[in-house]
């Protein structure tokens, strides 16, 4: 990963995450509802972003980062410009506690936008170009730009530099990487299916034996059943004879006192 690749994914995240800083939110909250204050703050920011990678590409040695940077401000830059009708709308709106030369300050700012942004460095040639795409003309290109060839481009201007095999080889080693962070995530997953596929062949072993136990289980509540019923019925025979047996010793005393009264009697 260069240098640029890490500064463009830092500056992403930071623009993503601004939402959960406190502190950015407390400063961009003391304008209170004043939308073009906010905006115009937000446009004064990255514009100095912009110029900050700006200077960062002149004193860039490798061509691939001041390439790929030069395309993020080039990026930069139209997006402002979209949001340049925006902002001027904004300033031609009234807000409570604003006079009208604050107004029309406003209104000069956002017609000053256009210009300062078109004025950031983003590695594109302003001036006219050259009819010839390969001869360096004193009259037509700019004093500025210096070709490594002074115009001769033989085999050897076609080699590769160090800078290019550099870029070449971290790109080949971060690929390898990538290749072997996927082939672990391959074997992890391998392990996992081979872990699903036993575990659900062990289910399937266990299935039987489950529905066994249920069946014995049913088995097992239905004797208990026939067998309470049984030892309800003992238990009700047990107590009707043990009520006969009452029944006749007291017949029998009955009859013996019948029987003595009908002798002292007679």
């Amino acid at each position: 990963m260069t240098v640029i690749d890490i500064l463009t994914r830092v500056d992403t995240i930071c623009k993503k995450y601004d939402k959960y800083d406190v502190d950015k939110q407390r400063e961009s909250n003391i304008s209170g509802d004043d939308a073009f204050a906010r905006l115009y703050g937000a446009f004064e920011t990255q514009i100095e972003t912009a110029l900050e990678k700006a200077e960062i590409v002149t004193k860039e040695k490798n061509r691939a980062s001041a390439v790929a940077m030069n395309a993020e401000i080039r990026r930069t830059k139209a997006r402002l410009s979209e949001e340049v009708p925006k902002l001027q709308r904004l300033a031609l709106k009234r807000v409570k506690g604003l006079t009208t030369e604050e107004l029309a300050a406003r209104n000069d700012l956002v017609l000053a936008l256009p210009a300062r942004i078109e004025a950031i460095p983003d590695g594109t040639a302003g001036g006219p170009k050259s009819t010839s795409a390969w001869a360096p003309s004193s009259t037509t290109s700019r004093p500025d730009i210096k070709f490594d060839s002074d115009g001769r481009f033989d085999d050897d201007y076609f080699q590769e530099s160090h800078e290019s095999s550099q870029f070449k080889q971290e790109f080949e080693m971060r690929k390898i990487k990538q290749d072997q962070g996927l082939d672990m995530i391959s074997e992890g997953l391998d392990a996992l299916k081979n872990m699903a596929s036993d575990m659900n062949e062990e289910l399937d072993r266990q299935v039987p034996l489950m529905d066994e136990i249920d069946s014995k289980v049913d088995r097992a509540t239905s004797d208990l059943k026939n067998t309470n019923v049984r030892l309800k019925d003992t238990v009700n025979q047990l107590r009707s004879s043990r009520n006969f047996c009452i029944d006749i010793v007291l017949l029998c005393i009955v009859l013996g006192i019948a029987a003595y009264l009908y002798n002292v009697l007679k």
